[in-house]
């Protein structure tokens, strides 16, 4: 099937990702640029987002962005609004881990996940980037989004957010599922499918893709797939213009909500 929409030099897809400055999202933002895309590097540190930009290309635009400061979302859309007029894809990609000391392991992140002691301060920041970041910048997003003829939404999720596969007593990531991280990505997927079921009327796509178990900063690096293999299918899902709605998917195909 041919896509929809076809980014060209004369009138170019516009494309915002949150958290590009480095791993998956910043995997995801160079694809985009080169596929023709005019490229929003959104990055909580305007530095940080504007040395991403400058390696990503000419189309690449940094863009200071913390979604858990609504004073930042509301200022990126504005400024998106004024120079492109519109935003054909939406990339929720922003996320963290924990809200402990840099450089934890996954060993330490998963103990301090338990629901049993999880710390409640540590559960609401996380959430707070992970969950109520993505609703923020969706909703502001959302004006920009109806401007164009056949608007997206990507929400990078994880495999660990999928009830189904964790309630099976032989998957291999049961132990690691608590109430900091992976809870997060449980809530981030329902979010992900009351988006596609309001908005499926207006034409508007959403999705949740999970980049697999990927070395990033999220797990101190010690993900099993190099970052570009696991920005593969986030990749996919973001340029796909004529794919399903509130579909889950990760690098073996579809996922179990």
């Amino acid at each position: 099937m041919e896509n929809l929409m076809e980014s060209s030099t004369s009138n170019p897809l516009i494309a915002l990702v949150s958290g590009a400055n480095q791993g998956v999202g910043f995997q995801i933002a160079k694809a985009l640029a080169e596929k023709g895309y005019i490229v929003y590097v959104g990055s909580r540190n305007l530095g940080n987002g504007e040395k991403a930009a400058a390696e990503i290309g000419k189309t690449a635009h940094a863009i200071e962005l913390d979604v858990t400061r609504q004073s930042t979302i509301n200022e990126a859309v504005e400024l998106i609004k004024k120079e492109s007029g519109r935003l054909d894809l939406l990339v929720n990609n922003a996320a963290i881990a924990h809200a402990g000391k840099p450089g934890r392991t996954l060993e330490e992140t998963t103990e301090d996940g338990r629901a049993t002691t999880a710390s409640i301060e540590e559960v609401r920041t996380v959430w707070e980037t992970n969950v109520f970041g993505v609703i923020a910048l969706t909703q502001a997003a959302l004006p920009l989004l109806r401007k164009s003829p056949a608007a997206r939404i990507v929400n990078v999720s994880s495999g660990l957010g999928s009830l189904t596969w964790v309630a099976d007593p032989a998957c291999w990531a049961r132990e690691h599922f608590g109430v900091v991280y992976a809870a997060s990505k449980t809530a981030l997927n329902a979010v992900t499918m009351a988006f596609a079921i309001e908005l499926e009327k207006e034409n508007i796509k959403v999705n949740a893709v999970s980049p697999g178990f990927t070395a990033t900063a999220l797990n101190n690096f010690q993900g099993t797939d190099s970052v570009e293999v696991g920005s593969r299918e986030p990749i996919r899902v973001a340029l796909e213009t004529d794919g399903p709605t509130a579909a889950f998917t990760g690098p073996d195909g579809p996922l179990p909500w």
